[in-house]
């Protein structure tokens, strides 16, 4: 599919692609984690599977992200949830499945509690809700924390890339939209994807994420030799085959 672009109702210029579902099938909508984009190779392959099965399907990158318009230092929760309710908003039609990953999990969940109309089904893989308050936070030293609050930001090494800004408009606004402290009120079926071995996001709160949903229909799936991307063949094939249970449950 074309990479092609829309402009939000904040005016913020987003790459997206998509295909439309094919007549009574469901449109699966991938969300990208924090600092990725709609490259990766699972969203490559959910884009072939959606392909393959007739359901229809949307990726697109938050600003500051990809291939869309913004610097990343100027993004927050509040910024990157508005993208994505504008995306589905303005590029999806019917019912809706998000597949969302790390934070896209958060963005995900938040999407469904805005949308739950549209919203049917969540799989989420490595699911970060509010990550940057009981995750990232915590993790700063000291003098991190005082360089974000004094300062403004602070430099964060990652794994992947360059180190990259943190900034204190992302902490504070965080804050806004956290949901695991409370019940999460979803009710339709609800996959999870967790690696073990996950360094960025423990199992644990993937965890704490299943006691806070109301879900009756969620399960969760421990994968011990596990990673946070969950990207090498077998884990996307698992992907998949979740995506294939996913559609069957919906039918």
């Amino acid at each position: 599919m074309t990479t092609t672009y829309f402009t939000t109702p904040g005016g913020n210029r987003l790459a997206f692609r998509r295909r439309a579902a094919s007549a009574g099938q469901l449109t699966f909508v991938w969300m990208c984690g924090f600092k990725s984009d709609m490259t990766g190779s699972k969203v490559m392959r959910l884009e072939d599977w959606a392909d393959r099965t007739g359901h229809g399907f949307l990726a697109f990158d938050y600003s500051g992200h990809g291939q869309s318009d913004g610097a990343f230092e100027d993004g927050t929760v509040s910024q990157w949830r508005a993208d994505a309710l504008a995306a589905i908003d303005s590029q999806t039609d019917g019912r809706l499945v998000i597949v969302g990953s790390s934070m896209g999990g958060w963005m995900a969940l938040l999407a469904a509690l805005a949308r739950p109309d549209r919203v049917k089904g969540l799989i989420l893989i490595a699911p970060a809700p509010d990550f940057t308050e009981k995750l990232m936070w915590p993790e700063f030293s000291a003098a991190a924390q005082a360089e974000i609050m004094q300062q403004g930001y602070t430099l964060r090494p990652s794994d992947y890339d360059a180190p990259y800004v943190i900034t204190r408009a992302l902490i504070e606004d965080g804050r806004q939209w956290q949901i695991l402290d409370a019940p999460i009120a979803f009710d339709g079926p609800v996959r999870i994807l967790q690696g073990m071995q996950d360094a960025d996001v423990p199992w644990t709160h993937a965890a704490r994420l299943v006691d806070a949903m109301t879900a009756s229909d969620l399960t969760i799936t421990l994968i011990k030799d596990g990673d946070h991307r969950l990207s090498r063949e077998q884990d996307i094939a698992r992907l998949l085959a979740t995506c294939d249970d996913m559609a069957a449950t919906l039918a």
